[in-house]
């Protein structure tokens, strides 16, 4: 595993673990509608090395693992680092407009961050394999990752737990974007992969009102 990934997986342990016992630490932290409309952008930040709870920290960094040293070994370790960081800020700008009426609404989680690196490496390696202890047969990358976004989807419609379903997908277009221009040869070498990611992107933002109704 790259040094760039030990340190971000390191990062977000020490800072989650440090938001799990200090609730005081986590509410300072945590991405809130009404204190970013405030003036505290940092929380943009900050709320991205924050999670709920160890299963959810778990999930996001078993996932960064699956898929950061396919990117970084394809594009390098600056585009990754820029795909990471704008994912994550991606993640973060998508649901403070989603949610921009509702000022209580609050969230944590790298989910933003992971989703952008999870969709530049299936763009840029999309035979990626993915198999999994209680899936006996490799999945193709991009059918977790198109599962991945379609149940943020669901839990960000749904609002299931303290967690940023709408960063999940801000941080998707946020990799989708930057992957096409850090490294645009995917175009030529991946278009079809292109295409396929595509799709649920535009569908949210042609959907996106419907989205924002309550069932």
């Amino acid at each position: 595993m790259s040094q760039t990934v030990i340190i971000i997986i390191i990062a977000n342990v020490l800072f989650s673990l440090k938001g799990f016992n200090d609730q005081v630490f986590f509410n300072k932290n945590k991405f809130q509608i009404g204190a970013i409309k405030n003036g505290e952008y940092l929380r943009l930040f900050t709320s991205a090395f924050l999670h709920a709870d160890m299963q959810h920290l778990l999930f996001n960094m078993v996932t960064l693992y699956f898929f950061a040293d396919t990117v970084i070994a394809i594009v390098g370790i600056p585009i990754f680092i820029i795909i990471y960081l704008g994912s994550l800020l991606a993640g973060g700008l998508f649901s403070l407009n989603y949610h921009k009426n509702d000022l209580y609404y609050s969230a944590v989680g790298a989910s933003g961050a992971v989703m952008g690196v999870l969709y530049a490496a299936i763009m840029v390696y999309p035979e990626l394999r993915l198999a999994f202890i209680f899936v006996p047969i490799p999945i193709p990358g991009y059918v977790f990752g198109l599962g991945y976004l379609l149940y943020s989807i669901y839990g960000m419609k749904k609002s299931i737990g303290n967690i940023g379903h709408s960063a999940h997908i801000g941080g998707a277009i946020g990799g989708f974007v930057l992957t096409l221009l850090l490294y645009p040869i995917v175009f030529e070498t991946n278009m079809k992969m292109v295409i396929i990611l595509a799709i649920p992107i535009v569908l949210l933002f042609v959907f996106q009102e419907q989205l924002k109704r309550k069932i």
